[in-house]
């Protein structure tokens, strides 16, 4: 009889930390454009973040109108149920991106593994192409990360927001 409430406890315990809030370490307040050929939002938000995870919120008259949660292995889109990075880069942004590009652009990291670099005194850009499959144009720029895809009319902006 001890031994089935130390299993109906441990499993009520589980369950319930399944169901609790991240924790995340940091906070910024940033006007936020996200464009993709399905969906346009651009608006102010936040982004939370810690080492593992992270959100970012789109708000529009104080309502969240897009959240998009990034953990190491998954993206879960508000509009979209839950999927692996390849699979939302494939269904979102281009199968042909690395799966950590999603990752790098909000914390203003540089992509594609750093290729074709050029270092500035305020940030740095990134300048890559690939032939019929995209040509970016990134940038980190003082306070302001811009990434731009003309071949797959893709458009993400990060304004941070000093309060």
């Amino acid at each position: 009889m001890q031994f089935g409430k130390i299993v109906f406890l441990a499993l009520v315990g589980f369950v319930l930390s399944a169901c609790s809030t991240k924790e995340y370490a940091k906070q910024e307040s940033v006007f936020i454009v996200f464009k993709t050929p399905t969906f346009r939002h651009a608006d102010l938000g936040f982004i939370y973040a810690n080492d593992e995870d992270m959100k970012i919120e789109i708000y529009s008259s104080g309502q969240a109108v897009m959240s998009l949660e990034v953990s190491q292995s998954a993206v879960c889109m508000s509009m979209l149920e839950c999927m692996s990075k390849h699979s939302f880069n494939k269904e979102v942004l281009s199968e042909n991106y690395p799966n950590t590009i999603l990752d790098n652009i909000f914390k203003g990291k540089k992509i594609f593994d750093g290729r074709n670099v050029v270092k500035t005194g305020n940030g740095f850009t990134q300048n890559i192409s690939n032939l019929s499959k995209y040509d970016i144009t990134y940038s980190v720029l003082n306070k302001q990360i811009t990434f731009r895809d003309t071949i797959n009319n893709l458009l993400i902006k990060v304004k941070r927001i000093e309060g």
